[in-house]
């Protein structure tokens, strides 16, 4: 074993970045959402980073990891996950008390676990290693999981909507609100002017289903022909969505988790011929059986976040592919570092059948060098060694020091209690909503 290829130190950075006001059907993001930065140290000298979530259940996971790590092969990713189990123990419960019963706000994929809760940790360690070995090596991350087989990916526009501003502080932009049809296409012609993209997604679950088929029906009018995606989150009952996909069935490349659960999302498949994506009933190896079984759904929305990293993404894809359904990426408020890792294993997946998903475009604040720049709504596969991403390490210790100076209200993603900021008696609402 080349013993410049052992891992020599692991480097954990909690972080807090500015998020605009957005809303979903659990609330408004709060002005601050908390990320962490993983970086692995080889004894050769070459650092690789990764990026995950970083409230404290996930927090309470990677310190455990990053100090078994010490003086093992930065090549082995397979063994990552034995290790977790095996160092983990003390620590996931410590990760399951401190996340309790609450859905994960960050992914809205149902309750965390134990399981989701250690994936996610393993994806970050995950990224940061192939990195790590990339650069050792002199190869893209591309090449380290079979090589690429498109030169550019394809993303797809994340309408919200939106507040001007939060209520109780944070960074400012010009976006301005969208509450309605018009301050919703008038955010996608900027997205469409500003980045080329082509398809446009929209998160509802906010208003009335009329509300949000008047929105959609505008996006039509105004990109005719162009592929539109709707994504309630959940929040609709059967009936509702059913309701909603006979009123959009000529506009929507698919509806996203119209209702909540493999059996009620199995009952509106079995109503309507628009395809339905998920990426909320389908986060597990467990959750395919059933999905798959009850055609419940017709498009998996992949997240290297959920599934464990970018090779279990590509897993994943090849079960897609053997069954027969499509196949996206989903997103969720993340940084340059896994909107990199996204794009080098979308790069590499033969069956990538529709635009991926990402919220970077409505992140102001990076800790990588350089950003990423849309070009017609794609972004280039980079060839340099790694990720082909550098840390900017004075902007990480400024967001480090705003997650130390935090008094820990922004230290969990609570889009509930952000909501109430704005109205006191906000409370999460029941599913079905509508």
């Amino acid at each position: 074993m080349d013993t410049t290829l052992l891992i020599d130190e692991v480097r954990l950075t909690p972080i807090l970045i500015a998020d605009p006001p957005l809303l979903n059907t659990q609330g408004v993001h709060q002005p601050y959402t908390p990320r962490l930065v993983v970086e692995v140290v080889t004894r050769g000298g070459v650092t690789g980073v990764g990026e995950t979530y970083g409230d404290s259940a996930y927090l309470a996971l990677a310190p455990p990891l990053a100090a078994a790590l010490r003086g093992r092969p930065v090549s082995d990713v397979n063994g990552l996950f034995a290790l977790a189990d095996e160092v983990c123990g003390d620590s996931r419960a410590a990760g399951e008390r401190a996340a309790g019963a609450r859905v994960d706000a960050g992914g809205l994929r149902g309750v965390q676990t134990s399981d989701k809760l250690r994936l996610s940790v393993v994806s970050g360690f995950e990224v940061a290693c192939l990195d790590a070995l990339g650069k050792t090596l002199g190869l893209p991350v591309h090449a380290l999981l079979g090589g690429k087989v498109r030169d550019r990916v394809e993303y797809s526009a994340y309408l919200f909507y939106r507040w001007a501003a939060h209520p109780d502080g944070g960074e400012r932009d010009d976006w301005g609100a969208a509450l309605d049809p018009a301050g919703v296409v008038a955010q996608a012609r900027r997205f469409a002017r500003a980045y080329g993209f082509s398809s446009f997604k929209l998160k509802g679950g906010v208003f009335p289903p009329d509300q949000e088929i008047a929105a959609v029906r505008a996006l039509a009018e105004a990109f005719p022909g162009r592929p539109l995606r709707l994504d309630p989150n959940g929040a609709w009952s059967v009936e509702t969505s059913l309701y909603v996909a006979e009123q959009l069935k000529d506009v929507l490349e698919y509806l996203e988790d119209p209702a909540s659960g493999t059996g009620p999302m199995a009952a509106v498949a079995a109503g309507t011929d628009v395809p339905l994506a998920t990426n909320m009933c389908v986060t597990t190896l467990a959750e395919i059986p059933e999905a798959f079984a009850r055609d419940a759904v017709q498009v998996v929305l992949s997240d290297h976040h959920y599934w464990g990293g970018l090779h279990r993404t590509r897993e994943l894809a090849g079960i897609c592919r053997t069954f027969g359904v499509g196949l996206s990426m989903h997103s969720n408020t993340h940084l340059g570092i896994s909107l990199a890792a996204m794009t080098h294993v979308a790069a590499t997946v033969p069956n990538l059948d529709y635009a991926c998903d990402s919220h970077y475009p409505w992140q102001s604040e990076d800790v990588i060098t350089t950003r990423h720049v849309f070009e017609d709504g794609h972004l280039t596969v980079r060839d340099a060694p790694g990720l082909g991403v550098e840390l900017d390490r004075d902007r990480l210790a400024a967001l480090h020091r705003r997650w130390l100076d935090d008094d820990g209200t922004m230290r969990e993603r609570d889009d509930a209690a952000a909501m109430r900021k704005a109205e006191p008696g906000w409370a999460t609402p029941p599913i079905p909503r509508w």
